[in-house]
């Protein structure tokens, strides 16, 4: 309805997460700083957390969307109180391994195999776990287990984990000790700050086709961070409320009067009068403490550029003629790729070897990529 009346193409603030509508906020800007820092390293265990609506799975769709899937092969899962089997099954699935009739064991050396199969071709393979916090420890030991498959020592496979903030006191849990010393880094997603909230509608605004109507007043964009705590998904529930409420009185401009008619009306429909953020997890007393034992605890600075440049993701447009800087990103860009695929035939190679027998005490042939990856 307010689509037409505003001239949009579609929905700026639905609640459904959709990555083409990404916004890049200063909590988001620094997961994703450690989620590339996580490829570049390519193996060990990456947690993001943060309450309901932050963004989380926006945030690992947008991500996805920018890897190359033929140098990554991405198996998404979404936990719901999976027992260690039925996860077992899931990455039997991603690795395109029929597990109907395998039993437990069956389905480990199956899933190893595939690993290697994957790895053969050049790439690696990322297990993404979203509302981590449903699974039960047993789970969680067995996504440590399967951490462990490798290929002449390097690793097959690398984990993603998503989770609500009470996921972070899940892993405090003692026998969760040796994941705990492969999470190689971790972040807790925050709300967006107030001076945040404006830029985010209009940059959703303008994902839909958005020329200035309607818009809204300072006094309105205070309100909405008021109601909203800061959370996305608050944000799109009120101001989705707010366009149809304008389409329906025929309004451009929406200022803190009709913030206050249309948070009226929300408050009437749910039983909490005003949103509160809820409270940061309680400290693990130690010696499980989550920030002593991660390497890159929540509230470290972000990781240098350098690694992140080798992270697997889509070539970048052409540099503009004549730019130094843009030609300088380009020739690195190159060397990476160059170092990349020679890291993918290394590999490959292992593979190979380790397959056919390590006990043989003959070495994989190096002789063709070596000049590539000197």
């Amino acid at each position: 309805m307010y689509d037409d009346q505003y001239g949009l193409t579609g929905r700026p603030f639905q609640l459904t997460p959709d990555p083409k509508f990404w916004f890049d906020t200063a909590t988001h800007r620094k997961a994703m700083a450690y989620l590339g820092y996580g490829l570049s390293q390519g193996e060990g265990f990456v947690v993001i957390t943060g309450d309901p609506g932050v963004g989380k799975t926006t945030l690992m769709g947008h991500l996805l969307g920018e890897i190359d899937r033929e140098r990554l092969n991405v198996i998404k899962i979404v936990s719901t109180q999976l027992r260690p089997e039925d996860l077992l099954r899931l990455v039997c699935q991603g690795l395109q391994i029929d597990s109907s009739d395998l039993n437990k064991a069956e389905m480990l050396s199956a899933i190893e195999r595939g690993l290697h199969s994957v790895a053969r071709t050049g790439r690696r393979t990322l297990v993404v776990v979203d509302e981590a916090q449903s699974l039960p420890i047993e789970s969680l030991e067995e996504l440590r287990m399967l951490s462990n498959f490798q290929a002449g020592g390097y690793p097959l496979l690398q984990i993603f984990l998503l989770g609500q903030p009470e996921f972070r006191l899940t892993l405090s849990d003692p026998r969760l000790e040796q994941l705990r010393q492969r999470v190689i880094a971790m972040h807790h997603l925050d709300p967006m700050q107030a001076d945040e909230v404006e830029p985010y509608l209009i940059h959703r605004l303008s994902c839909v086709g958005w020329r200035g109507k309607p818009r809204f007043t300072n006094d309105a964009v205070a309100a909405i961070h008021r109601w909203s705590g800061g959370s996305p998904r608050r944000v799109n529930q009120l101001a989705s409320r707010v366009l149809l409420f304008g389409a329906v009185e025929e309004l451009e401009t929406f200022g803190a009067q009709e913030l206050a008619m249309v948070i009226a009306d929300l408050n009437q429909d749910t039983p909490v009068s005003a949103y509160r953020p809820a409270p940061a997890p309680a400290p693990v007393a130690e010696p499980y403490e989550l920030t002593d034992v991660a390497p890159m605890p929540m509230g470290a600075p972000v990781p240098p550029p350098q690694p992140v440049e080798a992270v697997p993701l889509r070539a970048a447009p052409a540099p503009v003629s004549g730019d130094p800087v843009q030609q300088r990103i380009s020739e690195l860009e190159a060397q990476v790729r160059d170092q990349d695929e020679a890291l993918r035939r290394v590999l490959g190679l292992l593979v190979d070897w380790v397959e056919q027998g390590e006990g043989n005490g003959r070495r994989p042939d190096l002789s063709a990529v070596r000049g590539n990856a000197a």
